[in-house]
């Protein structure tokens, strides 16, 4: 529903990953400094699709990786018209305290509190004022929709890439090829590195990331795994690995693997009650550092845009299915497998559908 002024919208409300209904709801309200968005487009990320994560949450209306049109804005509103086109984040900081001010902007406590009313698979969003003054970024003509839906993934890329400190030359070990995986193997090629590895149990994966980039895909399960890691990185091992499943065995397994002087990233988180076993003994004299990269600020958002509108970054190329919000269920199922598909996106108003501001 698209009618300035309407009281209700419709809504995809998961009451679980196997249960997600269709649902009119009403419009949200809103608030001095807010903004109204109509959502033109929203990516499905895997943390969407991750039962322990969102068994926490529901009932609840999923998606933050979400690009729109303003529909409506409140006077106390500066620079954000109705008809501009918009990306906005989920979450920001308050880029006052003690850890925003050490640029960890992801632990700061208002990026923890603050949230989207409701998530990307509705026909609109309320963007609350602390996000409009922070993170909301007019998007230029270059970019498509469906580009600008992975701002948000891809700063989340470049904010871990900035830990892992990948330079030109950077051996790197990218665990797990799903869409996530694949962007990590392309923005490791734009910064650079050499060689990019990448390892993933199935077949089709490991075929696409080597598509996108990768200079050699492995089965982490066949014997000559070890041999053929040696092979490719002159008998060092990788220095910098990004695990991207968030499971026990590829944290485990990057670890094992690490090169001296590696640095190994946890990409995903792991449910609350798991527990990753290694050797203190092994990374101590190897030196192996451990650490963890959890989305993306204001800062990393602009770096997102600007590397996406520069038309120098594919991302594209990693949609394979699009839906409605009667899809949404569909496309949590394939976000929880990556078996048949890669990214999916959502059209709260429809599939072809031209979406304008009244």
């Amino acid at each position: 529903m698209n009618v300035k002024g309407a009281a209700m919208m419709n809504a995809a409300r998961a009451y679980s990953l196997d249960d997600v209904r269709v649902e009119e709801v009403p419009l949200p309200r809103l608030e001095p400094g807010d903004i109204l968005v109509q959502v033109v487009v929203c990516g499905v990320c895997s943390s969407d699709a991750m039962d322990w994560y969102v068994s926490r949450k529901v009932p609840v209306v999923l998606g933050h990786e979400p690009v729109g049109i303003v529909h409506q804005v409140t006077p106390e509103v500066e620079g954000i018209e109705v008809g501009d086109r918009v990306f906005f984040h989920h979450h920001v900081p308050c880029m006052e305290c003690r850890l925003c001010q050490r640029g960890q902007y992801t632990s700061c406590r208002r990026f923890r509190e603050t949230s989207l009313d409701p998530g990307g698979f509705a026909e609109f969003v309320r963007v609350s004022a602390q996000i409009v003054r922070l993170d909301v970024l007019k998007l230029p003509n270059q970019i498509s929709d469906e580009s600008a839906a992975f701002i948000e993934p891809l700063a989340c890329s470049l904010r871990a890439f900035g830990k892992l400190d990948v330079v030109s030359g950077s051996s790197v070990w990218v665990i797990g090829a799903g869409p996530m995986g694949l962007m990590n193997v392309r923005l490791a090629r734009y910064f650079g590195a050499k060689p990019i590895i990448v390892s993933d149990p199935i077949e089709v994966r490991r075929d696409f990331a080597e598509e996108v980039g990768a200079d050699l895909a492995l089965d982490p399960g066949q014997p000559d795994f070890d041999e053929r890691m040696a092979e490719a990185t002159d008998g060092w091992g990788a220095e910098k690995i990004i695990v991207m499943p968030g499971a026990v065995e590829p944290i485990e397994h990057g670890l094992t693997h690490a090169a001296p002087g590696a640095i190994v990233l946890v990409y995903t988180p792991t449910p609350p009650e798991a527990t990753v076993a290694y050797r203190p003994h092994d990374l101590y004299f190897k030196e192996v550092t451990i650490t963890h990269s959890y989305s993306a600020g204001p800062v990393d958002t602009r770096e997102a845009l600007d590397l996406l509108a520069g038309g120098e970054f594919e991302v594209e190329d990693l949609i394979t299915h699009r839906f409605g919000l009667d899809g949404v269920g569909e496309a949590l199922r394939l976000a929880k497998t990556h078996d048949e598909s890669l990214r999916a996106m959502i059209y709260p108003h429809g599939i072809g559908v031209e979406v304008k501001a009244i």
